[in-house]
């Protein structure tokens, strides 16, 4: 008997990503090792967007190699185990305007300034983070690849 398909659909790998908090991002280091590191994360234009210092291992390794894969999954039981994994090009964005706007979603997803995510307008924006925004790049995650999968459309078996 063939195995149930347990791939998401584009709308349900959406929704996930949306809902998500840790991503785990992989790139190749100088020495051709991973390096993996977790980090918070929007979907912007349904593409997963990062930051992250411009001198960080990380964008120094998109910068020489731009391969990526980055990875969120969710469960605890074998039966709730979901996850998406991308593989594709790290596009890095040094714009300072984009750079702020990331800053913006994230601190609407993440308690970045406080206990809770807060919306910020231009100005507070600017006075929370425009003094990072140019030693930060974003990376947009362009996908070549997207797997996923979602046991709890197995039923309970495998």
């Amino acid at each position: 008997m063939a195995r149930k398909d347990i791939t998401m659909t584009d709308a349900e790998i959406l929704e996930f990503l949306g809902d998500g908090t840790h991503l785990q991002v992989a790139t190749i280091g100088k020495d051709g090792w991973p390096h993996v590191a977790p980090m918070w994360f929007v979907v912007d234009a349904g593409k997963v967007v990062f930051r992250s210092f411009t001198k960080s291992q990380k964008i120094v390794n998109l910068a020489r190699d731009d391969r990526i894969t980055v990875l969120l999954e969710d469960g605890d039981q074998y039966s709730e185990l979901r996850g998406v994994m991308i593989r594709g090009r790290g596009r890095l964005v040094t714009d300072r305007a984009y750079v702020l706007q990331i800053y913006g979603e994230l601190a609407a997803k993440y308690p970045m300034l406080g206990d809770e995510p807060v919306q910020l307008g231009a100005d507070a924006l600017e006075a929370a983070f425009g003094r990072f925004a140019e030693k930060n790049t974003a990376v947009v995650v362009e996908p070549e690849k997207v797997i996923s999968w979602d046991h709890r459309k197995i039923g309970g078996g495998y």
